[in-house]
């Protein structure tokens, strides 16, 4: 749509080309007093004028621009419901998950190695633009939070709250889990929900994993504990599974990370910061380009001289000139 800064940038080109052509004219009177006996300048210098029309209509289109375009205010109530995300954190608390094999170290129980790795995400990414859920897992799956954006809360469950007294004993059942992510996420905006699933992947089953629905921007599964040697819990030896973590994750379309001692990579983090149903080339609005093409003409225009003056032609005054021209003795 043609707007003001359109009208207002095509008046000022035309205004423009006059003045070329009217530059020209007078330059053409003093061709051999500024470019020598030929007359020539260097070949270039033909697209100097089209240069400096289009540099000046760019950055009067840029300018215009700025001063009519609603400045956007970025705070919490600014954000507008169709551009909240959404975060579904799945989270393991089965009695594997309170072994203390976690961590750089190996000193760190699992439960609280999920929750730093937690830390360490909210902390790099924006956080205002989440709204986040957390769903337990042990031997079915219970939702605890939905769409809650008081992350202090989040970090309770996490390090404090003894969820694993509200199940009843057994296998962990992770499964569930995932299908109760399913159903929730499905009626939200798509592409605009991104899960992460922190477990030691102790039990997993072969089959119904769920498809996930158009809402899912992105899955990451984080694996904890350590990889090779194995803790007895209950009836059998407990440790991360790593090779079953990656087939689900793979399963799911997302990504597999071990957390067990390195945080997640900051190219994994940046997914999150993606606008609802984009891509990265939308994060140019027209406030960007307006401010792309006012930098971009305003550098034509003060580079155009120096250029002119230094590679504008080869004559020097004051140099004496050897004609090529044999026609006269």
């Amino acid at each position: 749509m043609v707007g003001i800064p359109e009208w207002v940038a095509a008046a000022v080109m035309a205004l423009a080309v006059i003045g070329e052509w009217l530059h020209r004219r007078r330059i053409k009177r003093i061709e051999r007093l500024a470019f020598g006996p030929r007359a020539q300048a260097a070949v270039w210098t033909k697209l100097v004028p089209w240069i400096r029309v289009i540099g000046i209509g760019a950055a009067c289109w840029g300018f215009a621009s700025l001063l009519v375009i609603q400045a956007r205010i970025h705070n919490k109530q600014g954000i507008p419901d169709n551009e909240m995300k959404h975060m579904v954190l799945v989270l393991d608390v089965s009695p594997s998950m309170h072994v203390q094999d976690a961590g750089p170290e190996g000193l760190t129980t699992r439960r609280q190695r999920a929750s730093d790795m937690l830390a360490s995400l909210f902390a790099r990414i924006p956080m205002r633009q989440f709204k986040i859920s957390l769903i337990a897992v042990y031997t079915e799956a219970k939702p605890l939070i939905k769409d809650s954006q008081d992350h202090e809360v989040v970090r309770h469950i996490m390090e404090e709250m003894p969820v694993l007294h509200g199940f009843r004993p057994g296998k962990t059942k992770l499964m569930e889990g995932i299908k109760l992510t399913a159903k929730m996420v499905k009626p939200w905006n798509p592409k605009s929900t991104y899960i992460v699933m922190l477990t030691d992947g102790d039990t997993i089953a072969d089959k119904g994993m769920p498809t996930m629905p158009a809402s899912v921007a992105d899955v990451v599964v984080v694996g904890l504990g350590d990889a090779r040697v194995g803790t007895h819990v209950g009836d059998h030896q407990s440790r991360q599974d790593t090779g079953t973590l990656r087939q689900m994750a793979n399963r799911m379309r997302g990504t597999y990370h071990d957390g067990n001692k390195k945080h997640l990579p900051t190219k994994v983090a940046d997914r999150f910061s993606r606008p609802v149903g984009s891509e990265d080339i939308q994060l140019w609005t027209r406030r960007e380009w307006s401010i792309f093409a006012s930098l971009l003409g305003s550098f034509t225009l003060a580079m155009l001289p120096l250029l002119l003056h230094y590679f504008g032609t080869s004559f020097v005054a004051g140099v004496r000139y050897k004609s090529t021209d044999t026609s006269t003795t």
